[in-house]
């Protein structure tokens, strides 16, 4: 009988995380999980030496923008304010988009002279000559019709793609081994986002019910991709996409996953940086039920930078 006893405290003490991880979410501890930064990929290694700088020049460039621009800084504290989220989490997003993927311009103005400069363009959504709309009327996306808001539209479409196109001949024609925005949603080349916040396209769709239902910003529409554009564009439109996207992110690992990354700007970071917020935490929901120990969230190199930097960013608070 103490054999039992004992045998039962054990197990009660090997899975006692697990009543508050299925009742409640579990806080994801801060910090990197990391010692080391992982890899920072190739592309973004060369696209920093093609512009003789460094990771390190580039995020100083940032750092300082934000630190000297109070109305960035204003918008970026409101609009955080808004989505419920810290504001840490939207300057962390900024940081490692204009770190990794771009360079700052020298203030905000700058972004607002950008986004006009592309105000009154004639481009569309499409892939070899077939609008977005066409594409995602075919049967195969029939499942998805009443989806009722904006992101489980989009993601189901998303799944559609990934599933019954990518990579495959349909009908005769051959489609690329690559993701679904990428496709359809980059009309100018390959791997280009926009904007303070580097939002993809397709993105802004996702979030655009949200956004809407939140900032007030008028839905946003396959359609009318010079639309699209505006918003991920213009610094008074994009930062609410930022938000949203955080703000998604956080539930989505609250709802799915039962972890709450609210409290590590890192794992936010790195989940705005890959996108699929949801699909990441079901795997890693899928992980835990196998485990007698919490399987944490791990940072990526973009979001290891930001935990790293962490007491330096919330200085600019």
């Amino acid at each position: 009988m103490r054999r039992i006893l004992i045998t039962l405290l054990l197990a009660v003490v090997s899975f006692s995380w697990l009543p508050a991880y299925a009742d409640a979410a579990t806080s994801v501890p801060p910090g990197n999980r990391n010692a080391e930064q992982p890899p920072v990929p190739g592309a973004s290694v060369r696209r920093t030496r093609g512009t003789n700088s460094t990771f390190d020049r580039k995020y100083q460039k940032v750092r300082e923008l934000l630190a000297t621009d109070t109305k960035l800084m204003s918008k970026i504290k409101s609009t955080a304010r808004a989505y419920g989220i810290d504001p840490i989490h939207i300057i962390g997003a900024l940081v490692g988009e204009h770190t990794y993927n771009v360079d700052a311009y020298d203030g905000l103005q700058s972004y607002y002279v950008k986004a006009a400069s592309y105000a009154g363009q004639s481009f569309r959504f499409a892939y070899n000559g077939e609008n977005v709309d066409d594409f995602v009327a075919r049967p195969q996306f029939d499942a998805c019709k009443g989806k009722g808001d904006s992101y489980s539209l989009w993601t189901c479409r998303e799944d559609v793609w990934e599933d019954d196109f990518r990579g495959k001949t349909v009908g005769g024609t051959s489609y690329p081994d690559n993701r679904f925005s990428a496709v359809f949603f980059q009309p100018f080349y390959a791997g280009q986002t926009f904007g303070l916040g580097q939002v993809n396209p397709l993105t802004a769709l996702e979030l655009s019910d949200l956004v809407s239902r939140t900032s007030g910003i008028p839905k946003l529409s396959e359609k009318d991709a010079g639309g699209v554009y505006k918003a991920i564009m213009d610094p008074d439109l994009s930062l609410a996409f930022v938000a949203a996207s955080i703000r998604k992110s956080i539930d989505d690992y609250r709802s799915i996953a039962g972890m709450d990354i609210s409290g590590n700007p890192g794992i936010t970071a790195t989940l705005y940086n890959l996108g699929n917020s949801r699909k990441r935490a079901a795997a890693l929901a899928a992980k835990n039920r196998g485990s007698s120990q919490p399987v944490w969230p791990e940072e990526n190199y973009y979001g290891w930078l930001i935990n790293d930097k962490l007491s330096d960013l919330k200085s600019l608070l």
